[in-house]
């Protein structure tokens, strides 16, 4: 009955005029007592409309991390931790007060570590507060003394808020120009790295932390070091 009513629709005269009232109510009619003898059918309707939807946004993504993939990645090699030839790059988009980011960090590291042929870039990206953006600015600061997987692994360690004392004490733990370093944190080039990790993960609508991308997907929140792998595996496998 439903292909009749599909068949009466698309056989109509093409006319400009709508069809006659007794034509539409006939062929509205069949196809309500169809779906109302067989409701599975709007089920299964919806269904496939959220699978398209799901391709279609998964397809947007893909072409949006193409076509920022030379701010996604870190040529300097600073922000780099795992084989810096790796070819597969994961990119972190993380915060320093996030629990989460925390308690995911030995898990990337592990996977980063069992792959051995992963290119891992970091990118801050403070959006709990203040103390987030400081130590923010501290890793990046420690970056110019080219000890910014120091300082990450430092900061991704402490607990608790961050001062700019705090963040101070954690450098001169490590043993860094701690003139340089608050000279640095303050530093146009600094503001504006922060800024443009802000304005890549919106547009890549990456709104919480962690925030991962592996291959062509964006996986919002912590995963385990098997998923981790998995996901490697296959970014790996699309490149062929």
């Amino acid at each position: 009955m439903l292909a009749l009513a599909l068949a009466l629709l698309f056989t109509l005269p093409v006319q400009a005029e709508a069809p006659k009232p007794d034509e539409q109510a006939k062929i509205e009619q069949i196809v309500r007592d169809y779906l109302l003898r067989h409701p599975e059918v709007i089920v299964e309707a919806l269904e496939e409309m959220q699978r398209r939807a799901e391709v279609a946004e998964n397809e947007r993504t893909s072409a949006m991390i193409a076509a920022h993939m030379t701010q996604l990645d870190d040529p300097t090699g600073r922000f780099v931790a795992g084989n810096p030839d790796g070819d597969v790059t994961v990119v972190e988009f993380f915060d320093y007060r996030c629990g989460y980011c925390k308690r995911a960090f030995p898990s990337l590291m592990e996977a980063i570590h069992k792959d051995g042929n992963v290119r891992l870039v970091f990118k801050e990206f403070p959006i709990l507060g203040e103390d987030s953006v400081l130590a923010a600015r501290g890793a990046l600061a420690a970056a110019k003394q080219d000890r910014y997987y120091d300082m990450h692994v430092a900061l991704m360690q402490e607990r608790g808020s961050f001062t700019e004392d705090r963040v101070l004490a954690v450098a001169r733990d490590l043993g860094l120009d701690i003139e340089a370093l608050k000279a640095d944190m303050k530093s146009p080039e600094v503001d504006t790295a922060i800024s443009r990790n802000y304005t890549l993960a919106r547009t890549l609508k990456i709104t919480g932390t962690p925030g991962f991308i592996i291959g062509d997907q964006v996986i919002p929140g912590a995963i385990s070091t098997e998923q981790m792998l998995s996901m490697i595996a296959k970014a790996r496998d699309a490149k062929g």
